[in-house]
């Protein structure tokens, strides 16, 4: 691995890496990217991993090199400014939207309220932290009280205008990435410096991109606009008292009427938007803009701190006008959808219906880029991730075309005396929101043969609830924990904890769970977790693929299927002396043409559709664990 990206970085070409779980791939990148003494960008999808790098990799790299380099290359992690404490937010209050001015928010929050706890907790932090940087505040705090302490970039008075400018955290964090080689970011930050044009990083020349089966939806998360009445209203009230009052009656009349026709029940994918809603749009779009243009040519001398004032309400009128402008312009190229929850309400959303072609345009451009994961080698080849990354198959030729490979370099795990893939043949073909005893049963049976030890993965939250309510009455010898019933981590540490116990959960189980050992010898997936039909995006990105004579349902539903399950047949082994069965509780993996495909993609365990000998591969592997664990309590005694 560690030749290959040198080749990239030499040929200022671009390589896709599929390395197993426990290759050491941030060494096969970093040793070849700090010998080639350019500057380089990490991307990450993951705190766990910038942290590991920062903390762990890349000093030790860092050490390791220095005799053979004679220098040492200096390395810094850089955010988005929301994640930095801001001095000027702390000192001098929080902008009120029902009232004029700031206010204290330390003196407004009750002392014994979780919130006041927290706020006083943070000021006392303020005086200690070296960075501001928000992970570094242990324990964390709720995104409501951080928001008290923090502004985002379009809030930011800017280093110049603030009376903090000098002291300011995320600007300190700007200048340690301008001196370092090694800049560790993660994907939202980078898809903002690409799609946004303002740049965010510094100027580099290798770019390295880590987790790199994230970083489609992550740039399409960034690049996804959303427009709800109390966001809209929030923008009202703080513009308000710095604009003349006929601007204000305008952008007043413009929300109510967005906020009547959002009660209303509009279908889910808005192909067309509604003649209603578009004037309804257009209206607060243009109300948007003149207050734009007026904020602030109106002074109110008895509001405290006038310019974070008005920074803040330019902030949330901008973010209400490019979104109302965006769906009106009615681009091909964007998905609009409605949608309702029952705690957050309504709201607007528009996401692209590709990135590809931004991220050829703007990532492939001008570096060289390797992306590496676990997971890129989709059905045996590299060329469906590549296509979500706007690059031609592998080995295309052609002026503006991005000159790229893929290389599998493989695991130190043997899958196949490691672990067993079982596919449940003999279940009934599941069907949405169906009844599915057959299934339950099926996952009793397994859990007791393994004696707990189990992850279940499930398609949707709903299902992994209903099976956790039924077999927590079934087989209470067995704990059942659930996603959302306590924090992750908490739930985690506890599965680790005791091998008996099982945890079920749904979408970030399927990646962010790492626990080597016994407690995780069987990892369940209750069906193919292909995108729900009624996916706005994901139906309308298929839709578009077959609009162009391609196959929809492999291009967007398998592939997305295909990359889940790899990473979630990915939980089992961890380390070298893991054993264990992925069982898939879908007949489908077994007798659908998509399913050598799904199978392809995923680690090379030993295959088999026998229950009984699955049964028996389990019990053995669960009787091993337990004399494991007597001996080792004879001996810690």
């Amino acid at each position: 691995m560690a030749e290959a990206v040198a080749d990239a970085i030499d040929d200022s070409s671009h390589l896709l890496v599929q390395a197993g779980t426990g290759t050491g791939k941030s060494l096969g990148y970093l040793v070849p990217a700090l010998a080639h003494g350019e500057r380089v960008v990490v991307a990450t999808a993951t705190l766990a991993l910038q942290r590991q790098l920062v903390e762990r990799d890349l000093p030790r790299t860092v050490d390791a090199l220095h005799p053979l380099l004679r220098r040492r290359p200096e390395f810094a992690m850089l955010k988005g400014r929301s994640n930095y404490l801001c001095l000027h937010r702390l000192h001098e209050g929080v902008p009120q939207d029902e009232e004029e001015g700031l206010f204290d928010q330390f003196e407004a929050a009750a002392p014994t309220s979780k919130l006041g706890q927290d706020l006083l907790r943070m000021r006392d932090w303020a005086d200690e932290t070296e960075t501001g940087d928000r992970d570094d505040l242990t324990p964390g705090v709720s995104d409501r009280a951080w928001s008290q302490i923090s502004v985002s970039s379009r809030e930011c008075l800017g280093a110049s205008k603030c009376a903090y400018g000098a002291e300011c955290f995320a600007e300190m964090a700007r200048e340690r990435a301008k001196l370092s080689e090694v800049v560790v970011t993660n994907h939202a930050l980078l898809a903002i410096d690409a799609i946004e044009g303002a740049p965010v990083l510094p100027q580099h020349e290798v770019l390295i991109v880590d987790e790199a089966h994230e970083l489609v939806s992550r740039v399409t998360g960034v690049a996804t606009g959303e427009l709800t009445p109390g966001q809209v209203n929030r923008a009202v009230r703080r513009a308000a008292k710095l604009i003349n009052e006929k601007a204000a009656d305008q952008l007043q009349t413009a929300a109510e009427g967005f906020e009547r026709l959002m009660e209303l029940a509009l279908p889910s994918r808005l192909e067309e938007i509604p003649e209603d809603l578009g004037y309804a749009l257009m209206a607060l779009r243009d109300a948007c803009r003149t207050v734009i243009s007026g904020i602030g040519a109106t002074r109110d001398k008895s509001v405290q701190d006038e310019d974070a004032v008005r920074k803040q309400a330019l902030a949330s009128v901008e973010s209400v006008h490019d979104v109302a402008e965006r769906i009106t312009n009615g681009s091909e190229w964007d998905v609009v959808w409605y949608e309702r929850h029952d705690r957050f309400g309504a709201s607007l959303r528009v996401a692209p219906m590709s990135v590809s072609g931004l991220l050829r345009e703007k990532l492939f451009a001008d570096r060289s880029v390797v992306l590496t994961s676990a997971t890129l080698k989709l059905g045996g080849d590299f060329n469906g991730v590549g296509a979500s990354l706007g690059l031609a198959p592998e080995g295309t030729e052609g002026e503006d075309v991005p000159q790229w490979k893929g290389i599998d370099v493989g695991s130190p795990f043997d899958y196949p005396k490691q672990g067993i893939l079982y596919v449940a043949k003999h279940l009934a073909r599941p069907a949405r929101d169906g009844d599915r005893t057959d299934m339950l049963d099926e996952l009793t049976e397994l859990i007791q043969s393994a004696g707990g030890r189990t992850l279940g993965l499930f398609s949707s939250m709903r299902a992994a609830q209903l099976a956790a309510e039924e077999l927590r009455s079934r087989i209470p010898e067995f704990p059942i924990l659930l996603q959302g019933e306590e924090t992750l981590g908490e739930l985690i540490k506890k599965f680790a904890a005791d091998p008996k116990t099982c945890l079920f959960g749904t979408l970030s189980l399927w990646q962010g769970v790492d626990v080597p050992g016994p407690s995780c010898q069987l990892v369940v997936m209750d069906k193919i977790p292909f995108p729900r039909p009624d996916d706005p995006l994901m139906s309308a990105r298929q839709k578009a693929v077959e609009d162009a004579g391609g196959n929809g349902f492999m291009a967007v539903a398998a592939t997305h299927a295909a990359l889940l399950m790899a990473q979630g047949a990915g939980r089992l082994v961890r380390a070298s002396g893991d054993r264990g069965v992925v069982a898939v509780l879908d007949q489908r993996l077994a007798t659908a043409r998509y399913g050598s495909y799904l199978k392809a993609s995923l680690p090379d365990f030993w295959y088999t559709t026998d229950r009984n000998q699955v049964r028996r591969s389990l019990a053995a592997i669960d009787a091993a664990a337990k004399k494991a664990e007597a001996e080792a309590e004879a001996t810690a005694e």
